[in-house]
């Protein structure tokens, strides 16, 4: 602790500062934003591109996120960017150091900072940072400051260049009873929808880092932003519902980026119903009509991809059974409720 100390008296000492960006550093920031966008896929591990400069300045003067430069000896030399859109949590979104440099010091300098303006907000949220791509490699000074993590696993079924149509294709799956139906997403199911996926995530890895999931009230939310499309393009079609004597009990979403790569935000069905294999009829049904409208044109999909925890070896094993592949892991960090 005394040496991690040390460091931030080095770094303030070598005339770092870290402060919001406002439209008087624009000009100078711009240079290091286009560097970290330049890096967004590659290492970052962003699906699409993320906003263009002026898109991106304009979501911080619509104060939908918070931009938090670090200069040193007033050049932009790297930025944190984070938001509270969510009411439950404080979303940290990336950390990025020009040309990768320093990244290490640098982050920490912008975490302290970033700690110290969410201060209010801690006493109630959590901060959540999900360290794709590069980032991992700042893990062990995320730690220092208490953030918790959770491995996640990311994985894909690509519609060419590899065989997972072929493995989905040879899936060999019991039967279904005949009291179960699988039929696509209705609105009449949004009540159900929220107790079962509620039911399925309150003890979840994934309600450490998203609270919404603890609460009816929370899972609304979350079910309303999927199927009004404030996430991605919702795909109701494409969104297997699993009944059981006519009461849904079971529910795979999907949705869609850039009009081309299928995601898979919640799979969740009752407890009462699991270890039969019915998730496995729901994500097979769910990916046979991306299939149909990639093969068709209709849609031109190239992947669909999910994410499960690294330890949740029952949903690894269900994906890889339907030709889903491991792309790659990362940490999602999260810093508890400071009481």
């Amino acid at each position: 602790m005394q040496n991690f100390l040390q460091g931030i008296k080095i770094m303030t000492e070598n005339n770092f500062e870290a402060r919001l960006l406002t439209p008087d550093d624009y000009k100078g920031f711009a240079t290091v934003y286009n560097d970290f966008r330049n890096r967004a896929v590659e290492e970052y591990k962003f699906e699409l591109e993320p906003l263009g400069f002026d898109d991106f300045v304009d979501s911080v003067d619509k104060k939908l996120i918070e931009c938090l430069v670090l200069y040193e000896n007033t050049i932009p030399v790297a930025f944190l960017v984070y938001t509270t859109a969510i009411s439950e949590a404080v979303e940290l979104n990336i950390i990025h150091s020009f040309k990768m440099e320093n990244m290490a010091e640098r982050s920490v300098y912008l975490i302290k900072k970033f700690l110290e303006l969410t201060k209010a907000e801690r006493t109630e949220k959590i901060v959540c940072y999900p360290m794709l791509g590069s980032q991992k490699n700042i893990i062990g000074e995320i730690a220092r400051f208490g953030f918790k993590f959770v491995g996640i696993a990311v994985l894909r079924f690509m519609m060419a260049g590899t065989n997972s149509r072929e493995i989905l294709k040879m899936s060999q799956l019991s039967p279904l009873d005949e009291d179960y139906k699988l039929v696509s997403w209705s609105d009449v199911y949004f009540k159900d929808a929220i107790k079962v996926v509620h039911e399925g995530f309150d003890d979840s890895a994934d309600a450490l880092f998203d609270p919404r999931f603890k609460t009816e009230d929370g899972t609304y939310d979350i079910i309303t932003k999927i199927v009004k499309n404030l996430y991605a393009e919702f795909l109701p079609e494409a969104t297997t519902v699993l009944v059981y004597k006519g009461n849904p009990v079971g529910f795979c979403f999907m949705n869609l980026t850039g009009g081309r790569i299928a995601n898979i935000p919640i799979v969740s069905i009752k407890k009462e119903h699991q270890g039969k294999g019915l998730s496995k009829h729901m994500l097979k049904k769910s990916v046979e009509k991306l299939i149909e409208w990639a093969e068709s044109g209709e849609r031109p999909i190239t992947e669909v991809n999910t994410t499960t925890e690294t330890n949740n070896f029952q949903a690894l094993k269900m994906y890889r059974h339907l030709g889903f592949k491991e792309d790659y892991n990362y940490p999602q960090s999260y810093l508890p409720v400071k009481k």
